[in-house]
């Protein structure tokens, strides 16, 4: 009692860190750690005996693991529901199973397929589907064969060899059945570590095989190297009584009685010291049956021939059929027959609900496969779907491209245009500049040759009449000096004259202004319009930059164009004005107007805004239908 409380204890003590770590999971949310807390949690709860707990955190921890897709946590839980419901629900345990199974061919885990399909060839033959189960167990085999021969994997193998060992037994091919338990035998004791329950279990089951082959020395030889361990008892008292019932079975199919129903009755009672419910011991009451029975000690046939329905009546299996069968033989007149009725009906039933049983697996099978082959179809269809949307996605985006290499490409030119056009007015302006240079030099020319052919000839001439008057005081020569001093004053006048024409830039910023009169005289001409074109002289265009000369003239030229396509104007009125360092254009048509506030901004007022933004000067637009337009710049000179 002390261990099985500290046993109780250390488990509730599992269960609460298993319990905290689920919480802990839970609050850092990551999905992986709560299903593995939730499996911990459930094998806790089952080892506890709560399977409602042990339900309910297998079937959340699957919820979560399909939500996530995860194939591994998937057929961890499948397998572990399938193990479960073995001794509940037979139906249940072979549908989890087989979705198990599924799962780990997905993942091409061999081991665990096995695992599973081990579990599934025995589940098929405690319900005599017995080809099934053969099927399954070579299938498992196989499986096994691919895998290096580790311990696990020897001793899964060994254990698929005893299915079949005990499939064949029941089919009573008994060759086949020693065959298969031999193979188990051998493979177990090549096995390390401590065996020796397993190997005694496959010596049990071998030397049975050979009792069914009536092989009896070979079986006897076998249950005495069982029952030759005095531990065993001990140990395994259960299996001990099993052992030595079909010891003493043996000795009674050779008609060694003398020392039964002794072995027997030694059996039935180590059986029923153990065993709550006595189903151990049904096997051991037929035999005891069976023996007085052939001695004709009817009384004691009869008592452990009703002891033995009895009990298995509450299995209602093949051991109730046997029970209702000897007591049809040992029982006389109607009591027989009515046994051998209960017997036939009995078997009846079973066959009918072992064909409804497979008939259930079959079914379970093909609709698992239905939803294997529905859920391929669906990964197919989301496979399709997840490439058709990327190849809509880079269809898209390579034709975004296109259109905005293509937008690039028309910007590119657009630009290309304008720089070209830029140059061209640029090329235009130096050429004026040429010509106003030109013009300068020549100007410099003709001042300097009046200078010196003039106004110093002059002075020369008049200083030397004066050298001849300075002595000479008489009247007249009073008057002719005043008569030279006159002149001096006039040729004082004259250097004046060349001396301001020298210091005026005589084409100070008529450049500038000479080719927007050029553009505006060649546009108008084209668009047969009239103009006045009317610049303030204040205006010094030396001290405003090219690119704000080149925009002011783009802006001209655009300007005219959109009077000329939608104003339907006759005259244009172009003029410069200087207020506060700011130059102020103003163009104003006679057109047709338009609603600003309603009017679209086509290409050519984009273009103006973006020049005006260019060199950060400001726009204004009027207009009023049927009177005309007008457009105010202002341009700052710095």
């Amino acid at each position: 009692m002390k261990h099985s409380a500290n046993s109780k204890n250390k488990l509730d003590l599992r269960l609460s860190y298993a319990l905290k770590s689920k919480d802990l999971s839970e609050t850092i949310k990551i999905d992986t750690l709560i299903i593995k807390s939730k499996i911990k949690l459930s094998i806790l709860y089952l080892e506890k005996g709560n399977d409602k707990s042990f339900l309910k955190y297998n079937q959340e921890g699957l919820k979560l693991a399909e939500k996530i897709n995860d194939s591994t946590f998937m057929a961890l839980i499948n397998k572990s529901l399938g193990y479960y419901y073995y001794n509940r629900l037979v139906d249940s345990a072979y549908y989890y199973n087989t979705k198990a199974l599924k799962l780990y061919r997905g993942l091409k885990d061999n081991y665990n397929m096995a695992t599973v399909l081990l579990d599934i060839a025995i589940i098929q033959r405690d319900e005599k589907d017995f080809t099934g189960s053969e099927l399954t167990s070579v299938r498992g085999i196989g499986l096994l064969d691919e895998l290096k021969p580790t311990y696990e994997v020897n001793r899964k193998k060994s254990f698929f060899y005893n299915n079949l060992g005990t499939v064949f037994g029941q089919l009573e091919q008994f060759d086949e059945s020693v065959k298969y338990h031999t193979k188990s035998l051998n493979l177990k004791k090549k096995l390390k570590g401590k065996n020796n329950a397993t190997i005694d279990n496959s010596k049990n089951n071998l030397a049975t095989a050979f009792k069914n082959s009536k092989r009896y020395k070979l079986a006897l030889k076998l249950y005495s190297e069982i029952l030759g361990n005095e531990n065993l008892i001990n140990q395994r008292p259960d299996f001990y009584a099993l052992v030595l019932d079909n010891y003493a079975h043996t000795l009674y199919l050779i008609k060694k009685t003398d020392q039964l129903p002794q072995l027997y009755l030694r059996a039935l009672n180590i059986s029923d010291s153990i065993s709550h419910n006595g189903y151990n011991s049904i096997v051991i009451n037929q035999h005891l049956a069976e023996y007085f029975n052939d001695k004709n000690i009817k009384d004691s046939a009869l008592y452990y021939a009703y002891r033995a329905k009895d009990i298995s009546e509450s299995y209602y299996n093949d051991d109730l059929l046997k029970s209702l069968k000897l007591l049809s033989e040992i029982e006389q007149g109607d009591k027989s027959a009515g046994f051998l009725k209960a017997y036939v009906k009995l078997n009846d039933s079973l066959q009918k609900e072992e064909r409804k049983i497979r008939n259930k697996f079959t079914r379970i099978q093909y609709e698992t496969d239905q939803l294997e082959q529905e859920n391929i179809q669906i990964a197919k269809e989301r496979m399709w779907l997840l490439i058709i949307s990327v190849v809509v996605i880079m269809a898209s985006f390579l034709l975004y491209l296109v259109i905005t290499q293509r937008n690039k490409n028309k910007e590119l030119q657009f630009i290309q245009k304008q720089q070209e056009t830029n140059e061209e007015i640029y090329n235009l302006m130096l050429s004026q500049n040429e010509g106003i240079e030109e013009a300068r030099t020549l100007e410099k020319k003709r001042i300097s040759e009046e200078l010196h052919d003039g106004v110093l000839g002059r002075l020369f001439g008049t200083r030397l009449s004066l050298d001849s008057l300075n002595f000479n005081n008489t009247p007249e020569a009073i008057k002719t000096r005043g008569q030279y001093i006159e002149e001096l004053k006039n040729i004082e006048q004259d250097i004046r004259k060349v001396s301001h024409e020298l210091n005026t830039d005589f084409v100070s910023g008529s450049g500038f202004i000479d080719i927007i009169k050029t553009l505006v005289e060649t546009q108008t001409l084209a668009y047969n319009l009239q103009y006045d074109l009317d610049h303030d002289d204040g205006i010094h265009w030396d001290d405003v930059t090219n690119k704000k000369k080149i925009h002011i003239y783009r802006i001209i030229q655009e300007t005219l164009h959109n009077i000329y396509k939608h104003a339907q104007a006759t005259h244009v009125n172009i003029s410069f004005k200087l207020k506060n360092n700011v130059i102020c254009l103003t163009i104003v048509d006679d057109g047709s107007g338009f609603d600003v506030n309603k009017a679209k901004s086509g290409i050519g007022l984009k273009n103006i805004n973006s020049r005006i933004n260019e060199i950060k000067g400001i726009i204004k637009i009027t207009s009023e239908k049927e009177v005309g337009t007008t457009v105010i710049i202002e341009v700052p000179i710095p």
